[in-house]
């Protein structure tokens, strides 16, 4: 069975942690922080932890290790 590859575009969009978590970068930080309030701003910064099931897909289907 040959080895399967990595979706190009999930390899740019996500990365695991060492603990197998799924990481992304938030949405809604490129333009138009004008009409956002500060704590959404504040909020958005830096990545987050994907959820369990939707990781769980993202694992099998796009980044196959």
């Amino acid at each position: 069975m040959p080895k399967l590859k990595t979706k190009s575009g999930a390899k740019k969009r996500f990365s695991l942690t060492g603990t197998g978590k799924v990481r992304y970068a938030q949405s809604g930080k490129r333009h138009g922080m004008i009409k956002r309030t500060t704590k959404q701003v504040r909020d958005k910064r830096g990545t987050a932890i994907l959820f369990e099931g939707d990781a769980r897909k993202i694992r099998k289907f796009f980044l196959p290790a």
